[in-house]
């Protein structure tokens, strides 16, 4: 089937921040997309409510922030591309108020993340990081006092996603003994074994790698009577996000000896551009691996990414399937020969599916297929119309009360 969108092919207008890769232009670029702008850097609020305003299509990393009052400028946009794993820049709420899809890649560099999480088990339980410091320093400092293999060791996940268990897997082959807490039931990989708690993962690990999401839960997780539970000389990973752990309290825990080494990826405040002052609290501690958010970032990763997300921005601008999304309810049906089709976003309130019927049962427009889904607060339904007698549907729909999106899709 041919495919048309509401707007030709070179009026749709995609902007792309954060220099994300180039696979992601590829993909709209070789579709016959010709409006595309690639910027390397994050824009401010001000800056991005001026670029987005005649933008169909945003694609974004963690340093851009979508907020209510960018939302409100972007009248034209459709979707919004988040090229990493999580959805946190995107005020969804605003999002799903004004129909507009949110997609990311929750899977696209859980490798890379967690292989990291590996290598720095290994830099710490080794003490790589104080005889690196010493070697530069023209020191030599060869012995085996405090160094360890994993193999043996005991590596407690807190969150057992989709990194948290590709971590299982992964330190299961170098040896360790696995066990995970996670507030919902998740069946273990391999010979991993599911604590009962927090408590008693944090009491029983030598090694505790962190993997959860920021919420109002997990925000000061690890605090200073958490940390009080770790086993002494164990060491802490995170590479999840930057409010889940205090510093300070580590940081206290490190100097006492409690705890031997920490590796950090992620913190409360990070610089919006590289080059900028980095400051934390943890800076000066000689067992402290500290890296600037770099879990994600490898080739094949943001390659992965790249692909993943351009092709949920592409089907849903160029076939209405919304799957994946974070704000519109999930749909995807095949397309239909002879047909319009179109799509409504409505807010989700009793008796819209019946004034969009009988709007276009008055005016003696066919409906060859119709589907509704819903959330609790927006519905996504597609309508596919006669070709003969829809040319009017489109303007018909838009009067249709609780309307907030209507696009001719083909």
């Amino acid at each position: 089937m041919k495919k048309n969108t509401s707007y030709p092919k070179e009026k749709i207008n995609i902007l792309f921040l954060e220099n994300i890769s180039d696979a992601a232009v590829y993909q709209f670029a070789s579709a016959g997309y010709v409006n595309i702008r690639k910027i390397t850097g994050a824009l401010s609020e001000s800056d991005l409510i001026k670029e987005i305003k005649n933008v169909h299509l945003i694609g974004i990393r963690s340093k851009t922030i979508i907020s209510p009052k960018v939302l409100a400028a972007a009248t034209k946009l459709q979707a919004i591309g988040c090229f990493c794993i999580g959805v946190n820049q995107v005020d969804l709420d605003a999002a799903n108020k004004s129909g507009v899809a949110v997609f990311n890649a929750p899977y696209s560099n859980t490798r890379s993340v967690a292989e990291l999480v590996i290598g720095a088990a290994i830099m710490l339980v080794r003490k790589v990081l104080d005889k690196n410091k010493a070697a530069h320093e023209g020191i030599w400092m060869k012995d085996a006092k405090g160094s360890h293999e994993l193999r043996g060791k005991t590596i407690g996940i807190v969150g057992y996603g989709n990194i948290g268990s590709q971590v299982s897997v992964l330190a299961e082959a170098f040896g360790m003994k696995v066990i995970f807490y996670d507030v919902e039931t998740k069946l273990p990989l391999g010979n991993a074994n599911d604590s009962k708690s927090l408590k008693e993962l944090l009491q029983q690990s030598d090694v505790v790698t962190l993997h959860v999401p920021d919420v109002a839960s997990t925000r000061n997780l690890i605090n200073k009577n958490n940390l009080s539970l770790f086993k002494k000389e164990s060491i802490l990973i995170n590479y999840a996000r930057g409010e889940v752990v205090d510093l300070n309290a580590l940081k206290s825990s490190l100097i006492a000896g409690h705890l031997s080494g920490a590796a950090v990826d992620v913190f409360p405040v990070e610089p919006e551009n590289n080059g900028d002052v980095f400051t934390s609290p943890l800076q000066g501690l000689t067992n402290v691996l500290l890296t600037p958010h770099i879990g994600g970032s490898t080739q094949e990763a943001q390659n992965n990414i790249g692909l993943d997300v351009s092709a949920k921005l592409f089907n849903y601008l160029e076939k209405g399937v919304s799957i994946g999304s974070h704000s519109i309810p999930a749909l995807a049906l095949p397309p239909q020969e002879g047909a319009h089709r179109i799509l409504h976003i409505h807010n989700n309130v009793p008796g819209v599916m019946s004034q969009i019927n009988a709007t276009l049962s008055k005016n003696k427009i066919n409906i060859l297929g119709q589907y509704l889904k819903t959330n609790d607060k927006i519905g996504y339904v597609v309508l596919d119309i006669d070709k003969t007698i829809s040319k009017n549907a489109l303007e018909l729909l838009k009067k249709v009360k609780y309307t907030i999106k209507v696009r001719i899709l083909y």
